[in-house]
């Protein structure tokens, strides 16, 4: 019978990627058999019972990857303590216990995905690789290419200087402006603050790629199931191929 790490165990139940599965294991949520585990690699099968939180946690050989298309005002987490809703309400599957692979704010919509595989997880959210996240902010006013170079060789902001930005006006609304920006970090609400950093506030902020992988034409709120051809739009057709999810 097949042995796994409990931390390998974790990320293919789709609780966590193998990073955060770590920490939650270290904070002593995680029981084997009725014992608390604290040890990463202690190793488990499929006969054993797993409980995070209280909850039962198991291996699904068969994987489930979602694109959605993010409303505004619904919370990219899994669960919320005072009701929201939350973009896994917005998924009926059976039998299947779906995260958002990383975050997209509260009043952004867009692109987002989902999976319970969270070596995927892994792969698209660890910084080391850099996954780029393209946007089209409404802004109020006109940056000038002055404005722009700003956001091209990185931005001071209160957590540090951000990595360079893609960013170009592709039009106008009345005085105002939509700016393409595109970043590889992820850190909280970066493109609103970004262009707060240069002066032009965002009025309007969605999410239209993460990596080459566009939202098309997927209208608010809806959501299917990831094809080959997107995996190869997200990673590129090699590594894809490499990567083997899906």
């Amino acid at each position: 019978m097949e042995e796994f790490r409990l931390q390998k165990f974790l990320a293919h139940s789709g609780v966590a990627s193998r990073r955060a599965a770590e920490e939650i294991i270290a904070s002593g949520r995680v029981f084997v058999n009725g014992k608390r585990a604290n040890d990463p690699s202690l190793k488990v099968t499929v006969k054993d019972k797993v409980t995070v939180d209280g909850k039962t946690v198991t291996v699904t050989r068969t994987k489930t990857y979602i694109i959605m298309n993010k409303p505004l005002g619904v919370l990219s987490s899994a669960s919320d303590d005072r009701g929201r809703q939350c973009v896994v309400d917005l998924v009926k599957l059976d039998n299947v216990r779906l995260y958002p692979v990383g975050r997209l704010d509260y009043d952004t919509q867009g692109i987002i995905l989902l999976t319970d595989d969270g070596d995927f997880m892994q792969r698209v959210t660890h910084p080391k690789y850099e996954m780029a996240k393209t946007y089209e902010a409404l802004v109020k006013g006109e940056p000038s290419e002055d404005d722009l170079s700003r956001l091209r060789q990185g931005v001071e902001l209160e957590d540090g200087m951000t990595l360079p930005a893609k960013a170009d006006v592709v039009r106008f609304k009345g005085p105002n402006a939509v700016v393409k920006i595109e970043i590889r970090e992820g850190r909280n609400r970066q493109v609103r603050r970004m262009l707060d950093a240069i002066g032009f506030p965002v009025l309007k902020l969605k999410r239209t790629a993460i990596g080459g992988l566009g939202i098309g034409d997927l209208r608010v709120g809806a959501w299917r199931n990831m094809k080959h051809r997107d995996f190869e739009d997200l990673f590129g057709k090699q590594e894809a191929k490499k990567l083997k999810f899906g």
